[in-house]
């Protein structure tokens, strides 16, 4: 099928967003210099003594550290310069020498275009490059040319994609922020939106200035302060009717956060409706793939709303998510808002639709002003191949949530059965087990010596199982020698062994005891007890 298409033989589509992690794991002395995975300048460096194996084992621990630290911070860790140096091999193209070449192709075709200056590192993506742009016969009017590559979620084909980018242009809604000119073709696409001075609603949040990169605006703000309640509640509200209208259309969106709402006074614009287009990962996907119930491209706009509006209470992201305590807000209600996406309870139920957000207390009160009538015509053929694409890309995140899943399970497994607590346990269970051992093997001994003497004890002392006198001979018989001694009695019956350990009873019989009932049988051996027979000798010699 046509959605289905793969892309061009050697095009590699990385999911920028997956974290990447280092380990240290060994260092060299080469020319008499330490070489590492890592050269930094943390942790302190030291003069003398510098090639000791104690200092440079804790040197590497302390490099380590502030590698953990990077990889795991979420601007950071998305940071170019960052996956460069883990990953060379994946991230060694200059996106922005590419990103003017298609830029400068274009422009061959639409000469009223003028670049005025790249805005380097302005956004968070890797892939994709920002630059100021005029009109020719309008220059004091400014403009922002975006470019992109399609991203690992790519799943229109070259022409609904083509088709569906340009139809951007024709979408009005009060809240979606207007775009000049959009076009694509199979290997990007380039989007110009009007420049704002102004600035976002990240902007507004850090106090930054727009053309400032990405790292210095937003990284380490120098001062941490939330919107006002009814700066939080209009814009909330502002920002879920655009998403609701988006979704009623069955358009996929997905790219939620404070740097893709523009603000135009006071009202909040949504930017970056081509991002979804091209298959761009979202900025918060290393967050919501760790949770199986967002599995939706509406559930995510809503975990995406939940870290905006964390964001414009507090003026600053949430730590870890998910959210245990929320700081004093302006209002319970926020909280409640809050409760209802961030917290574990959150993610294990799944998120609240939008509708069911409009429906709060945060937001029901809310007046929109606005009067202008959204209209977003898309075609029947185009909104099926968005649907097609929407359920691939809602599938590729559940098979990821499931590897993710998977993963932890062994991670968590595996540090537990390494865990010092549980060597210790491990430990004291192999000493009773031996312990357990050694008891009922000396048990076994002992049953088998208590045994033996109590079959020699019966022997002795039990009564005779042979008759007591010698059974008389047949009458036939004429011989009168004495009959042969009676045979040695059946040993005695074993005692019963205990059920836990089974022991084989002995073939042998005790030689002292039969020679004891022999003796016994001897000396009670009486006379006169013996019946009187006829002897008829015929031993004489007969004369005829």
């Amino acid at each position: 099928m046509a959605f289905m298409e793969k892309p061009p033989a050697g095009k590699v589509l990385l999911d920028d967003t997956v974290p990447l992690t280092a380990q240290i794991e060994a260092s060299q002395s080469l020319h008499s210099h330490t070489i590492s995975t890592l050269s930094l300048p943390l942790p302190p460096k030291k003069l003398i003594g510098n090639m000791e194996r104690e200092f440079i084992a804790e040197r590497q621990k302390g490099l380590q550290a502030y590698l953990d630290v990077i990889t795991t911070h979420h601007i950071l860790s998305n940071c170019e310069l960052v996956k460069k140096f883990l990953d060379p091999n994946s991230y060694s193209v200059n996106y922005t020498e590419i990103a003017l070449q298609h830029v400068s192709m274009f422009f061959r075709s639409e000469p009223k275009w003028e670049v005025v200056e790249p805005l380097k590192d302005i956004g968070w993506r890797i892939r994709k490059k920002y630059f100021l742009m005029k009109i020719k016969n309008q220059p004091k009017e400014r403009l922002m040319l975006s470019w992109a590559d399609p991203g690992p979620d790519k799943y229109l084909s070259d022409k609904d994609l083509q088709y569906a980018v340009k139809l951007l242009s024709s979408c009005s809604h009060p809240y979606i922020y207007k775009i000049t000119f959009a076009t694509a073709n199979e290997s990007s696409a380039l989007v110009i939106r009007p420049f704002s001075e102004k600035g976002t609603l990240k902007d507004l949040i850090y106090k930054a200035k727009p053309k400032d990169p990405f790292l210095k605006k937003y990284c380490n703000p120098k001062k941490i302060q939330g919107l006002e309640l009814q700066q939080i509640k209009t814009y909330g509200r502002q920002i879920l009717e655009v998403l609701k209208f988006l979704h009623e259309k069955g358009f996929p969106y997905g790219h939620l956060h404070s740097a893709n709402v523009m603000l135009d006074g006071d009202t909040c614009k949504l930017l970056d409706l081509e991002n979804s287009l091209l298959g761009l990962p979202s900025f918060y996907r290393s967050y919501f793939s760790q949770f199986r119930k967002i599995n939706t491209l509406e559930g995510v706009d809503v975990h995406c709303f939940g870290h905006l509006l964390y964001e414009m209470t507090y003026g600053r992201p949430p730590d870890t998510i998910p959210v245990d305590s929320f700081p004093p807000a302006p209002s319970v209600f926020v909280v409640s808002v809050l409760e209802s996406i961030l917290t574990c309870e959150a993610m294990k139920n799944g998120m609240p639709t939008v509708s069911r957000l409009l429906q709060m207390p945060l937001f029901s009160d809310v007046l929109l002003t606005n009067s202008e009538k959204p209209q977003f015509k898309i075609p029947t053929k185009l909104k099926e191949a968005l649907k097609t694409s929407k359920e691939c890309i809602e599938k590729r995140l559940t098979e990821e949530q499931k590897l993710i899943h998977q993963h932890r399970r062994l991670t968590r497994a595996q540090s537990h059965h390494g865990s010092e607590e549980e060597k210790k346990k491990r430990k004291i269970l192999a000493r009773k087990k031996s312990k357990r051992s050694a008891y009922e093997s000396g048990e076994e001994h002992s049953a088998k010596y208590s045994n033996s003497n109590n079959s020699a004890g019966s022997g002795a002392s039990s009564p005779l199982t042979s008759p007591s006198s010698p059974t008389p001979p047949s009458t036939a018989g004429a011989s009168s020698i004495p009959p042969a001694p009676p045979p040695p009695p059946l040993p005695p019956a074993a005692p019963p062994l205990s059920t836990e350990v089974p022991m084989q009873p002995n073939p042998q019989p005790d030689v002292s005891a039969s020679r004891g009932a022999l003796l016994s049988s001897i000396q009670n051996f009486q006379k006169g007890t013996l019946k009187k027979t006829q002897t008829c000798d015929y031993s004489a010699p007969r004369i005829s």
